[in-house]
């Protein structure tokens, strides 16, 4: 690919709504899960990408993590069965906002809500 060819992709990707331009404050609320994918998607010039990607990891392997303690015992309950190898953590952060861009309707939803979808519908536990 040449570099006109590479500069107006770059162009065509920034201009795509929710998923271009900076980072705003409002983002680390991840009160919506366009939000936290503008975080998990910052440009490396965006003066805030270091926080912002690290927020996002932390967000999305948080609520795994918390929703793994709560699954495991005698009463849990597993919905999401990872597979035998696991994706690398930035294997399925990655699937997890590609899945998140091409369901925009989940966008204004809370961001855990939207992973969880994401999670069950790639690696639902087998009944």
């Amino acid at each position: 690919m040449n570099t006109k060819s590479l500069i107006s992709l770059a162009v065509i990707l920034c201009s795509l709504p929710g998923f271009a331009g900076a980072v705003t404050e409002k983002d680390f609320e991840a009160e919506t899960t366009q939000g936290l994918v503008n975080l998990c998607t910052a440009s490396t010039d965006d003066p805030l990408y270091h926080q912002a990607i690290n927020f996002c990891h932390g967000y999305l392997v948080g609520a795994y993590h918390y929703y793994e303690a709560q699954s495991t015992g005698p009463k849990g309950k597993k919905f999401v069965c990872m597979p035998d190898p696991m994706p690398s953590r930035n294997e399925a952060i990655g699937m997890f906002i590609e899945w998140a861009k091409s369901h925009p309707q989940h966008w204004q939803e809370r961001p855990v809500e939207t992973e969880f979808r994401f999670l069950i519908e790639t690696w639902p536990c087998k009944p």
